[in-house]
């Protein structure tokens, strides 16, 4: 029975379906879905089945779904409209009689006040409800979600902060995504949530500091209050939402929320999780 990767045209779903492969599934085992079949098309030459799949048409999930084993169900990356293209997937695997759902989630997503956890939550709840067996990995902050604002750091030499002394326990995609493959490939994960993150918590000092020693461009740290960065936000053109919700997701920093070390994430690999400067370096060296 094969494994269904969606999101596979993005960054962590394409990962996944590298390390199913490294890791000794037959091609023809494993299905790529996306919006996009285009971007596969490698992936096809391999011997790896794709299919073009949209959350809100129905029937391209019970297609991509049909005779599935297990489904990998990236979570969805349009804020606001998470929960209902989850639950969409949800229902389509549940009709294709899956024996397992394995979703990627939010830290602590079901009691946290991170920004981001609501829908996460709401899927959590969802798909338990649901009845199908699942495992869900708590996904915490990829170390790549900070390539942008490093990039601008080190064409301004300033990295704007009003995270305070919070710290972010940040580790590689490819190691979220090995994860994902070993608890894929092994159904003794079944019903089994797990908090993942880095081994280390930093905080934006260090992030500075790594910045400037791969960059060699000197990179201070500014210390901004919430209101100050909302308004260097705004003043660098970013719409009322989006900068509320930089300013929101540092206020979560701040408070602690993206900083817990439990080490399920290297337990899962088998190995430590990629430091923040070796991680950095691959997305900016050239």
């Amino acid at each position: 029975m094969s494994i269904v990767v969606t999101g596979a045209t993005g960054h962590l779903g394409r990962l996944i379906v590298e390390a199913l492969l490294r890791d000794g599934t037959p091609p023809g085992d494993i299905v790529a879905a996306g919006r996009s079949t285009g971007k596969r098309d490698d992936l096809v030459a391999r011997g790896v089945r794709v299919a073009r799949i949209d959350f809100s048409e129905p029937d391209t999930l019970d297609a991509a779904f049909a005779g599935a084993g297990t489904v990998m169900l990236v979570s969805a990356s349009e804020p606001g409209q998470r929960f209902a293209q989850h639950k969409a997937a949800i229902d389509a695997a549940k009709a294709a009689g899956v024996n397992r759902i394995v979703y990627t989630s939010a830290p602590a997503a079901t009691t946290s006040a991170l920004v981001l956890a609501p829908e996460h939550k709401a899927t959590e709840e969802y798909l338990v409800e649901s009845g199908v067996p699942f495992t869900i990995l708590r996904n915490g902050w990829y170390t790549e979600n900070y390539t942008g604002a490093a990039r601008q750091a080190i064409a301004s030499g300033t990295l704007a902060s009003s995270t305070g002394a919070g710290t972010v326990s940040s580790a590689s995609r490819k190691d979220y995504a090995d994860a994902a493959a070993a608890v894929l490939l092994d159904d003794s994960y079944a019903g089994k949530t797990y908090e993942l993150s880095g081994d280390t918590a930093w905080d934006f000092a260090e992030l500075a500091a790594a910045i400037t020693e791969i960059s060699g461009t000197p990179v201070a740290l500014a210390a901004l209050t919430p209101e100050e960065h909302r308004a260097a936000l705004l003043g660098a053109g970013l719409d009322e939402g989006t900068a509320g919700f930089v300013v929101a997701l540092d206020g979560n920093i701040r408070d602690g929320l993206l900083g817990h070390t439990p080490g399920d994430l290297s337990r899962l690999i088998g190995r430590p999780t990629t430091p923040l400067r070796d991680g950095l370096a691959a997305e900016l060296v050239e």
